[in-house]
């Protein structure tokens, strides 16, 4: 996917500097699909965002208006107006309530689609850092994707065989999901995954990792960990979640977790980071039919 934006959708140095955007642009970083990585150049000119036929960037999601906001060139830069908009436009998660500066690397909201603003000398080497970031990271809430969970899985995993380590995997998905996105809307949904991911990834060691393995389900790799430390890790995410209600536009979600916690002592020969991570996985399943928000070990 990121290989055939790159193919079909980068804007040459050439052609931006022909638009007069050759020192900023937006970076289409989420959702994912054909357009991530296509950027689009700021210049003279003012930017319009939209579902609508007449924008400079249409987007065709229902979580966008038809005339949803701009971006207008300033002195001192580019300055993000909302036009009135039923689902508001965020600057780094901020509403813009009036018309507010981009700063460089700031992530821009419009509806369920996020942007990213370059600018600066050296946009070429910020921009291919962003495109190789992308590979690697969930666009909507900032920690590795499932791509990289893989192949950091099976270094660890082949260390872990090759000097008989521990290493661990909790696995955890949000319980009744579904209910926030019909009740709520999809924006409530993205706001929850992106503000546990925030909770979680503060007491992640640095060795270990935290990622999005798809939807709602997330892994986190605990390397020299036996089963003891794995589940009091498993606690600490499970409290993390049910002590501390969600906050979203007035409403109040009062969250669960149900999580797997696999493990293995290290000298397995033959075991994969896929059927480690299906044994973490049927524990979650087991711990959600024992009634969620509780965390199931092997």
């Amino acid at each position: 996917m990121i290989e055939r934006a790159l193919d079909t959708l980068v804007t040459t140095r050439s052609e931006l500097l022909q638009s007069g955007g050759s020192d900023a642009c937006l970076v289409h970083i989420y959702p994912t699909g054909p357009a991530m990585g296509k950027r689009f150049p700021l210049g003279i000119s003012s930017l319009y965002l939209g579902r609508g036929e007449d924008n400079d960037i249409r987007i065709q999601d229902s979580s966008v208006s038809r005339k949803h906001a701009v971006v207008h060139p300033v002195s001192d830069g580019f300055q993000v107006e909302d036009l009135g908009s039923t689902n508001g436009t965020f600057i780094n998660d901020l509403p813009v309530d009036r018309p507010t500066t981009l700063r460089d690397r700031s992530y821009l909201r419009v509806g369920n689609c996020i942007y990213k603003f370059l600018t600066g000398g050296n946009i070429e080497a910020d921009y291919h850092e962003e495109i190789y970031r992308l590979t690697i990271t969930d666009g909507l809430t900032e920690i590795n994707n499932h791509r990289f969970l893989i192949d950091y899985l099976d270094r660890e995993l082949a260390r872990s065989i090759r000097h008989e380590r521990p290493l661990a995997v909790v696995m955890f998905d949000l319980d009744k999901f579904k209910s926030v996105n019909d009740t709520h809307g999809h924006l409530c949904g993205d706001y929850v995954l992106r503000e546990l991911s925030q909770r979680i990834k503060k007491f992640v060691r640095r060795e270990d990792l935290f990622a999005r393995y798809g939807g709602e389900e997330f892994a986190v790799v605990l390397v020299e960990t036996g089963m003891p430390m794995a589940i009091e890790a498993a606690e600490r995410i499970r409290r993390t979640v049910y002590e501390t209600p969600f906050r979203f536009d007035g409403a109040v979600l009062n969250l669960t977790v149900s999580l797997g916690v696999a493990s293995t002592a290290g000298g397995e020969h033959g075991l994969t980071p896929l059927e480690l991570l299906r044994r973490a996985d049927a524990l979650l399943y087991r711990a959600k039919q024992a009634g969620r928000n509780r965390a199931v070990s092997s």
